[in-house]
């Protein structure tokens, strides 16, 4: 299965998600979030497609200090904080090398969240159930940190929605998602760019203008 980009990977995702919800009459509790930056345009699409609100929820991985690409850990909305325990001792990460990688990357995520909302204020999930949309998933690192975050925001149900992911993603994610979507689990999965025709990097701009299209049909 190949995707021509992440709009349509998100309307696909939203055709086997509407049993959660009836779009004639969505019930107030379903919020959809996006992982930004990739897993907004698609989340954008889940969301349309439902009538349902829209907005992000932002983690950061957390990188070797050598390896800035392998993942000891991440961090999300709502003082949530993964690590790999198992990376930091083979990496020989210290506790000073991890606090300054974790100083800096909640820098970076508070400096995202109030570029991409601007000054609307975070949505509520207190409560609600949450559909959580990314583009794909490779390690699930960052899924796994954006599900906790979601319930320490006061999710009460998060469904993880994704269009690709590896054949054991469901053991990942594993208990951090209450449910689980993934339409394509490919055994020979290697990227998550390699199921799309288009993968261009979505960029900030996209993001805002996807949101605040979005917050405007809900207001």
């Amino acid at each position: 299965m190949r995707f021509a980009n992440r709009r349509d990977a998100g309307r696909r995702l939203a055709a086997e998600l509407r049993s959660l919800t009836d779009p004639a009459a969505p019930p107030p509790e379903v919020v959809v979030l996006g992982l930004p930056r990739g897993g907004v345009p698609v989340a954008y699409e889940v969301a349309a497609a439902l009538h349902a609100p829209l907005d992000i929820l932002l983690v950061r991985k957390l990188g070797v200090p050598a390896q800035p690409e392998l993942a000891m850990g991440a961090i999300g909305e709502g003082d949530v904080r993964v690590i790999n325990e198992r990376v930091v001792q083979e990496a020989h990460v210290t506790a000073v090398d991890l606090a300054a990688v974790e100083r800096a990357e909640r820098a970076e995520l508070e400096r995202r969240a109030r570029r991409f909302r601007g000054e609307r204020a975070r949505i509520d999930i207190t409560g609600r159930t949450v559909l959580l949309v990314d583009d794909g998933i490779a390690t699930g690192s960052s899924a796994r940190a954006a599900c906790l975050a979601a319930r320490m925001l006061g999710a009460a149900r998060v469904v993880l929605a994704v269009p690709v992911g590896p054949p054991d993603i469901a053991d990942r994610m594993r208990p951090a998602a209450d449910a689980l979507l993934c339409l394509h689990t490919p055994a020979g999965f290697f990227a998550v760019g390699g199921y799309y025709a288009d993968f261009a990097q979505t960029t900030d701009e996209e993001v805002i203008e996807l949101l605040g299209s979005a917050w405007n049909a809900h207001r």
